[in-house]
Protein backbone atom coordinates (compact mmCIF):
# COMPACT_ATOMS: atom_id res chain seq x y z
CA UNK A 1 0.00 0.00 0.00
CA UNK A 2 1.46 3.35 -1.05
CA UNK A 3 2.22 5.85 1.68
CA UNK A 4 -0.05 8.91 1.69
CA UNK A 5 1.50 12.01 0.20
CA UNK A 6 2.70 14.64 2.65
CA UNK A 7 0.31 17.59 2.82
CA UNK A 8 1.86 20.66 1.27
CA UNK A 9 2.70 23.36 3.82
CA UNK A 10 0.51 26.42 3.26
CA UNK A 11 2.74 29.52 3.10
CA UNK A 12 1.50 33.08 2.59
CA UNK A 13 4.01 35.74 1.54
CA UNK A 14 2.97 39.30 2.39
CA UNK A 15 3.13 41.95 -0.34
CA UNK A 16 2.56 45.69 0.15
CA UNK A 17 3.74 48.64 -1.98
CA UNK A 18 6.98 48.82 0.05
CA UNK A 19 7.87 45.16 -0.60
CA UNK A 20 11.14 44.43 -2.41
CA UNK A 21 10.27 42.49 -5.56
CA UNK A 22 13.41 40.31 -5.74
CA UNK A 23 12.89 39.00 -2.21
CA UNK A 24 9.16 38.44 -2.81
CA UNK A 25 9.50 36.54 -6.06
CA UNK A 26 12.75 34.82 -5.06
CA UNK A 27 11.06 33.34 -2.00
CA UNK A 28 7.98 32.44 -4.05
CA UNK A 29 10.08 30.64 -6.66
CA UNK A 30 12.29 28.74 -4.21
CA UNK A 31 9.43 27.54 -2.02
CA UNK A 32 7.42 26.51 -5.08
CA UNK A 33 10.29 24.24 -6.14
CA UNK A 34 10.42 22.17 -2.95
CA UNK A 35 9.81 18.50 -3.52
CA UNK A 36 9.95 18.65 -7.33
CA UNK A 37 12.79 20.62 -8.93
CA UNK A 38 15.70 18.46 -7.71
CA UNK A 39 13.89 15.34 -8.93
CA UNK A 40 13.32 16.87 -12.35
CA UNK A 41 16.94 17.99 -12.76
CA UNK A 42 18.46 14.70 -11.62
CA UNK A 43 16.03 12.33 -13.34
CA UNK A 44 14.81 10.93 -10.04
CA UNK A 45 11.28 9.70 -9.47
CA UNK A 46 8.80 12.54 -9.79
CA UNK A 47 8.08 14.27 -6.53
CA UNK A 48 5.20 16.38 -5.30
CA UNK A 49 5.23 19.97 -3.99
CA UNK A 50 6.03 20.18 -0.29
CA UNK A 51 5.16 23.87 0.16
CA UNK A 52 2.31 25.82 -1.41
CA UNK A 53 3.37 29.48 -1.40
CA UNK A 54 0.90 32.22 -2.29
CA UNK A 55 1.00 36.00 -2.21
CA UNK A 56 -1.33 37.74 0.23
CA UNK A 57 -2.01 41.47 0.42
CA UNK A 58 -4.52 43.95 1.78
CA UNK A 59 -6.73 43.27 -1.25
CA UNK A 60 -6.81 41.01 -4.31
CA UNK A 61 -6.33 43.97 -6.65
CA UNK A 62 -3.00 44.11 -8.52
CA UNK A 63 -0.39 46.45 -7.08
CA UNK A 64 3.14 47.61 -7.78
CA UNK A 65 5.78 46.98 -5.16
CA UNK A 66 9.28 48.45 -4.88
CA UNK A 67 10.76 49.80 -8.14
CA UNK A 68 7.38 49.42 -9.86
CA UNK A 69 7.44 45.60 -10.00
CA UNK A 70 3.88 44.31 -10.64
CA UNK A 71 2.26 41.99 -8.10
CA UNK A 72 -0.95 40.00 -8.50
CA UNK A 73 -1.97 38.78 -5.03
CA UNK A 74 -3.56 35.35 -4.76
CA UNK A 75 -5.46 36.28 -1.62
CA UNK A 76 -6.58 39.22 0.48
CA UNK A 77 -5.96 39.08 4.21
CA UNK A 78 -9.71 39.30 4.84
CA UNK A 79 -10.44 35.97 3.12
CA UNK A 80 -7.13 34.13 3.64
CA UNK A 81 -7.33 30.83 5.54
CA UNK A 82 -5.04 30.41 8.54
CA UNK A 83 -1.67 29.53 7.03
CA UNK A 84 1.02 27.27 8.41
CA UNK A 85 3.58 29.95 7.55
CA UNK A 86 3.51 33.73 7.08
CA UNK A 87 6.54 35.39 5.49
CA UNK A 88 7.19 39.15 5.47
CA UNK A 89 9.97 39.74 2.92
CA UNK A 90 12.27 42.72 2.66
CA UNK A 91 10.71 46.19 2.46
CA UNK A 92 12.13 49.29 0.81
CA UNK A 93 12.22 51.60 3.83
CA UNK A 94 14.17 54.66 4.82
CA UNK A 95 16.31 54.08 7.92
CA UNK A 96 13.93 56.37 9.84
CA UNK A 97 10.66 54.71 8.71
CA UNK A 98 9.27 52.61 11.58
CA UNK A 99 5.87 51.88 9.94
CA UNK A 100 4.02 52.52 13.20
CA UNK A 101 1.26 54.52 11.48
CA UNK A 102 0.62 52.19 8.54
CA UNK A 103 -1.36 49.03 7.77
CA UNK A 104 -3.26 48.48 11.06
CA UNK A 105 -5.39 45.75 9.44
CA UNK A 106 -2.30 43.89 8.27
CA UNK A 107 -0.71 44.13 11.70
CA UNK A 108 -3.85 42.74 13.34
CA UNK A 109 -3.92 39.91 10.78
CA UNK A 110 -0.30 39.05 11.62
CA UNK A 111 -1.13 38.99 15.32
CA UNK A 112 -4.17 36.80 14.66
CA UNK A 113 -2.13 34.37 12.57
CA UNK A 114 0.36 34.06 15.41
CA UNK A 115 -2.39 33.56 18.00
CA UNK A 116 -3.89 30.73 15.95
CA UNK A 117 -0.61 28.87 15.50
CA UNK A 118 1.09 30.18 12.36
CA UNK A 119 4.88 30.42 12.15
CA UNK A 120 5.89 34.01 11.38
CA UNK A 121 9.06 34.77 9.42
CA UNK A 122 10.62 38.02 8.20
CA UNK A 123 13.59 38.82 6.01
CA UNK A 124 15.72 41.94 6.34
CA UNK A 125 13.57 45.06 6.93
CA UNK A 126 10.41 42.93 7.06
CA UNK A 127 11.09 42.74 10.78
CA UNK A 128 10.28 46.47 11.01
CA UNK A 129 6.66 45.58 10.20
CA UNK A 130 6.71 42.76 12.76
CA UNK A 131 8.09 45.15 15.37
CA UNK A 132 5.40 47.71 14.55
CA UNK A 133 2.76 45.00 15.01
CA UNK A 134 3.96 44.28 18.55
CA UNK A 135 4.89 40.67 17.79
CA UNK A 136 8.51 41.30 18.73
CA UNK A 137 7.85 43.04 22.04
CA UNK A 138 10.23 41.75 24.74
CA UNK A 139 11.75 39.39 22.18
CA UNK A 140 15.08 39.27 20.36
CA UNK A 141 15.18 40.17 16.65
CA UNK A 142 17.48 41.17 13.84
CA UNK A 143 17.31 43.07 10.57
CA UNK A 144 19.66 44.77 8.16
CA UNK A 145 22.39 46.62 10.06
CA UNK A 146 21.23 49.87 8.48
CA UNK A 147 18.09 49.74 10.64
CA UNK A 148 19.87 49.30 13.97
CA UNK A 149 19.33 52.90 15.04
CA UNK A 150 15.66 52.73 14.02
CA UNK A 151 15.07 49.66 16.19
CA UNK A 152 16.87 51.10 19.19
CA UNK A 153 14.98 54.38 18.87
CA UNK A 154 11.46 53.23 17.90
CA UNK A 155 11.28 49.77 19.46
CA UNK A 156 13.27 49.85 22.73
CA UNK A 157 11.04 47.09 24.11
CA UNK A 158 12.72 44.48 21.87
CA UNK A 159 16.31 43.26 21.98
CA UNK A 160 17.96 44.06 18.64
CA UNK A 161 20.84 41.75 17.78
CA UNK A 162 22.77 42.92 14.71
CA UNK A 163 25.27 40.06 14.55
CA UNK A 164 23.58 36.78 13.48
CA UNK A 165 21.76 36.27 10.21
CA UNK A 166 18.86 34.36 11.79
CA UNK A 167 17.40 35.17 15.20
CA UNK A 168 14.80 33.03 16.96
CA UNK A 169 12.43 35.26 18.93
CA UNK A 170 11.01 32.42 21.00
CA UNK A 171 12.20 28.98 22.17
CA UNK A 172 9.79 27.20 19.80
CA UNK A 173 11.06 29.11 16.77
CA UNK A 174 7.59 30.30 15.79
CA UNK A 175 8.91 33.79 15.07
CA UNK A 176 12.21 34.04 13.18
CA UNK A 177 13.79 37.19 11.79
CA UNK A 178 16.59 37.25 9.21
CA UNK A 179 19.26 39.91 8.73
CA UNK A 180 20.63 41.57 5.59
CA UNK A 181 19.28 41.94 2.07
CA UNK A 182 20.18 38.44 0.85
CA UNK A 183 19.16 36.88 4.16
CA UNK A 184 16.01 35.58 2.53
CA UNK A 185 18.28 32.80 1.19
CA UNK A 186 19.11 31.72 4.75
CA UNK A 187 15.47 32.08 5.72
CA UNK A 188 14.25 29.97 2.77
CA UNK A 189 16.73 27.19 3.62
CA UNK A 190 15.62 27.31 7.27
CA UNK A 191 11.93 27.17 6.33
CA UNK A 192 12.43 24.18 4.03
CA UNK A 193 14.54 22.37 6.65
CA UNK A 194 12.04 23.11 9.43
CA UNK A 195 8.80 22.36 7.59
CA UNK A 196 9.94 19.75 5.04
CA UNK A 197 13.27 18.12 5.88
CA UNK A 198 16.98 18.98 6.17
CA UNK A 199 17.60 16.80 3.12
CA UNK A 200 15.18 18.79 0.99
CA UNK A 201 16.76 22.03 2.24
CA UNK A 202 20.16 20.76 1.09
CA UNK A 203 18.75 19.86 -2.33
CA UNK A 204 17.15 23.29 -2.72
CA UNK A 205 20.44 24.97 -1.69
CA UNK A 206 22.29 22.96 -4.34
CA UNK A 207 19.78 23.71 -7.11
CA UNK A 208 19.79 27.47 -6.45
CA UNK A 209 23.49 27.73 -5.42
CA UNK A 210 22.38 29.14 -2.07
CA UNK A 211 24.50 29.16 1.07
CA UNK A 212 23.93 29.84 4.72
CA UNK A 213 25.75 32.98 5.82
CA UNK A 214 27.09 31.36 8.97
CA UNK A 215 29.55 34.23 9.39
CA UNK A 216 26.61 36.49 10.28
CA UNK A 217 26.36 40.18 9.42
CA UNK A 218 29.43 41.65 11.13
CA UNK A 219 31.83 41.11 8.19
CA UNK A 220 29.56 43.23 5.98
CA UNK A 221 29.01 46.06 8.44
CA UNK A 222 30.34 49.56 7.89
CA UNK A 223 31.90 50.40 11.23
CA UNK A 224 32.12 54.14 10.57
CA UNK A 225 28.91 56.00 9.86
CA UNK A 226 28.61 59.79 9.79
CA UNK A 227 25.89 60.79 12.22
CA UNK A 228 24.08 64.11 11.75
CA UNK A 229 24.65 66.48 14.68
CA UNK A 230 25.25 70.17 15.35
CA UNK A 231 28.33 70.00 17.60
CA UNK A 232 31.07 71.82 15.67
CA UNK A 233 33.81 70.68 18.06
CA UNK A 234 32.86 67.04 17.61
CA UNK A 235 32.74 67.55 13.86
CA UNK A 236 36.27 68.98 14.02
CA UNK A 237 37.35 65.92 16.01
CA UNK A 238 35.84 63.57 13.41
CA UNK A 239 37.62 65.38 10.59
CA UNK A 240 40.96 65.37 12.43
CA UNK A 241 40.67 61.67 13.23
CA UNK A 242 39.79 60.77 9.65
CA UNK A 243 43.27 62.00 8.72
CA UNK A 244 45.31 61.00 11.78
CA UNK A 245 43.61 57.88 13.21
CA UNK A 246 46.77 55.85 12.44
CA UNK A 247 48.76 57.86 14.98
CA UNK A 248 49.60 55.81 18.07
CA UNK A 249 48.49 58.70 20.30
CA UNK A 250 45.42 59.63 18.24
CA UNK A 251 43.20 60.30 21.26
CA UNK A 252 45.57 62.75 22.94
CA UNK A 253 46.25 64.29 19.52
CA UNK A 254 42.60 65.00 18.79
CA UNK A 255 42.14 66.47 22.28
CA UNK A 256 44.97 68.90 21.58
CA UNK A 257 43.57 69.71 18.12
CA UNK A 258 40.13 70.52 19.54
CA UNK A 259 41.47 72.61 22.42
CA UNK A 260 39.06 71.42 25.13
CA UNK A 261 39.57 69.12 28.13
CA UNK A 262 39.72 65.41 27.30
CA UNK A 263 36.78 64.55 29.57
CA UNK A 264 34.60 67.21 27.92
CA UNK A 265 35.48 66.02 24.41
CA UNK A 266 34.76 62.40 25.26
CA UNK A 267 31.40 63.34 26.77
CA UNK A 268 30.39 65.55 23.85
CA UNK A 269 31.59 62.98 21.30
CA UNK A 270 29.46 60.24 22.87
CA UNK A 271 26.41 62.51 23.07
CA UNK A 272 26.69 63.67 19.45
CA UNK A 273 27.61 60.41 17.72
CA UNK A 274 26.54 57.60 20.04
CA UNK A 275 30.11 56.21 19.95
CA UNK A 276 32.97 56.60 22.38
CA UNK A 277 36.02 58.51 21.21
CA UNK A 278 38.33 55.48 21.48
CA UNK A 279 35.66 53.31 19.84
CA UNK A 280 35.56 55.67 16.86
CA UNK A 281 39.35 55.54 16.54
CA UNK A 282 39.28 51.74 16.65
CA UNK A 283 36.53 51.59 14.02
CA UNK A 284 38.52 53.85 11.69
CA UNK A 285 41.55 51.61 12.12
CA UNK A 286 39.61 48.39 11.51
CA UNK A 287 38.03 49.87 8.37
CA UNK A 288 41.53 50.69 7.11
CA UNK A 289 42.67 47.16 7.92
CA UNK A 290 39.69 45.75 6.01
CA UNK A 291 40.64 47.86 2.98
CA UNK A 292 44.23 46.62 3.09
CA UNK A 293 43.11 43.01 3.43
CA UNK A 294 40.69 43.36 0.52
CA UNK A 295 43.22 44.90 -1.86
CA UNK A 296 46.70 43.74 -0.90
CA UNK A 297 48.86 40.82 0.19
CA UNK A 298 50.36 42.17 3.42
CA UNK A 299 50.27 39.83 6.41
CA UNK A 300 48.13 40.90 9.34
CA UNK A 301 51.25 41.45 11.47
CA UNK A 302 52.42 44.00 8.89
CA UNK A 303 48.99 45.61 8.59
CA UNK A 304 48.68 46.21 12.34
CA UNK A 305 51.30 49.01 12.61
CA UNK A 306 49.99 50.65 9.44
CA UNK A 307 46.65 51.03 11.21
CA UNK A 308 48.04 52.29 14.51
CA UNK A 309 48.61 49.08 16.47
CA UNK A 310 52.08 48.13 17.68
CA UNK A 311 50.77 44.92 19.26
CA UNK A 312 49.74 42.60 16.39
CA UNK A 313 48.04 40.08 18.71
CA UNK A 314 45.86 42.83 20.19
CA UNK A 315 45.01 43.98 16.65
CA UNK A 316 43.92 40.47 15.63
CA UNK A 317 41.69 40.14 18.71
CA UNK A 318 40.12 43.54 18.08
CA UNK A 319 39.60 42.76 14.38
CA UNK A 320 37.79 39.52 15.14
CA UNK A 321 35.62 41.19 17.77
CA UNK A 322 34.60 43.87 15.26
CA UNK A 323 34.06 41.65 12.20
CA UNK A 324 33.47 38.16 13.55
CA UNK A 325 36.39 36.88 11.43
CA UNK A 326 40.15 36.66 11.74
CA UNK A 327 42.10 38.87 9.31
CA UNK A 328 42.95 35.77 7.25
CA UNK A 329 39.32 34.66 7.07
CA UNK A 330 38.27 38.18 6.08
CA UNK A 331 40.84 38.27 3.26
CA UNK A 332 39.70 34.88 1.90
CA UNK A 333 36.10 36.03 1.98
CA UNK A 334 36.41 39.43 0.32
CA UNK A 335 39.57 39.49 -1.79
CA UNK A 336 38.03 37.30 -4.55
CA UNK A 337 35.24 39.90 -4.88
CA UNK A 338 37.80 42.69 -5.27
CA UNK A 339 39.79 40.66 -7.79
CA UNK A 340 36.68 39.86 -9.81
CA UNK A 341 35.72 43.54 -9.96
CA UNK A 342 39.21 44.53 -11.12
CA UNK A 343 39.29 41.83 -13.80
CA UNK A 344 35.88 42.90 -15.06
CA UNK A 345 37.03 46.53 -15.26
CA UNK A 346 40.02 45.49 -17.36
CA UNK A 347 37.91 43.67 -19.95
CA UNK A 348 37.62 45.58 -23.24
CA UNK A 349 34.24 47.01 -24.12
CA UNK A 350 32.77 45.23 -27.14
Amino acid sequence: MAEPKQRAVDALIVAVPETAGPALYGMLDVLSATGTLWNELTGAEAGSPLIRPRIVSLARAPLHCGNGIPVHPDLAIADAPRPDIVIVPELWLAPSDDMTARYPELKEWLRQCHRTGSHIYSACSGSVLLAASGLLDRREATSHLGYEDLFRRSFPQLRFNPEPNLVFADPEGRIVTAGGTSSWHDLAIHIVARHCSPGEAMRIAKVYLMKLHSEGQLPYAALVRRQPHADSVVRRAEEWLSAYFRDTNAVSGVVTACGIPERSLKRRFKTATGATLIGHVQNLRIEEAKRLLETGALASDDIAPLCGYENAAFFRRLFKRATGLTPGQYRRMFQPVTRMSEEAAEQPVR
